[in-house]
């Protein structure tokens, strides 16, 4: 019952903020996967994408499995062929087997779980999930340079920033290999919709993140 009205939730917030957005926001997670993340992501891999939303990344990043995890009910029908997908609180057991994963993915979807308890959950059940070697990607808005907007939305329920991320992540048992404060915009979180050139060659140009970046990229791997 209790995921049911949350399912509920989800749906109307991604209809009521993401619908007029749809093709846009596709558009610049392919440049992104295929300009950005596919560096953290062989061809390879079985990667597991927490909190997928719509599936702007799973559905375009390149891997041998692709899995999608999150609650909203609308979620399947935007998935690609191919895609599995979990209908599952990400805070309780996954159905997947201990070292059955290379990456999981998660952006601007943290700071939605409602207590810090589920977000260390979600965390131990990637350590658990992930094979030895493998990596989990932290994307999401740094409250240090997004103070105010943070809280412009209703779900938004934890702070984070790139340092409170990587701790949690070496307290879980993870080595943090990159750690960037500033990365990507917040300009998809309010509307905004610079033109596709524009992403691409901001990808190219770190010296313009620290100007522009509002959002953290946090990667752990697991050791062993």
């Amino acid at each position: 019952m209790q995921e049911n009205k949350q399912s509920e939730v989800l749906q109307s917030e991604y209809r009521m903020r993401f619908s007029k957005l749809e093709a846009y926001r596709d558009a610049v997670w392919k440049i992104l996967c295929n300009d950005y993340f596919s560096r953290h992501i062989p061809a390879d891999s079985a990667v597991l994408d927490v909190g997928a939303g719509w599936g702007e990344f799973i559905n375009n990043i390149d891997a041998q499995r692709r899995i999608a995890m999150d609650l909203n009910a609308d979620t399947p029908d935007r998935l690609a062929d191919g895609v599995e997908h979990f209908l599952q609180d990400c805070s309780t057991p996954w159905s997947l087997e201990d070292g059955s994963l290379d990456v999981v993915f998660t952006s601007n979807f943290l700071e939605h779980l409602r207590t810090r308890e589920a977000i260390e959950a979600t965390i131990e059940e990637a350590f658990r999930c992930l094979k030895p070697g493998g990596r989990i990607l932290c994307l999401g808005p740094n409250i240090k340079y997004v103070p105010g907007e943070y809280w412009d939305f209703w779900d938004h329920y934890i702070p984070l920033t790139e340092l409170s991320v990587a701790e949690l992540l070496t307290m879980k048992g993870f080595t943090v290999v990159e750690n960037v404060p500033r990365f990507l915009p917040y300009s998809m979180s309010t509307g905004s919709t610079p033109p596709l050139f524009f992403v691409r060659a901001y990808l190219r140009m770190p010296w313009a993140w620290r100007f522009f970046g509002k959002q953290f990229f946090v990667v752990g791997m697991k050791s062993g």
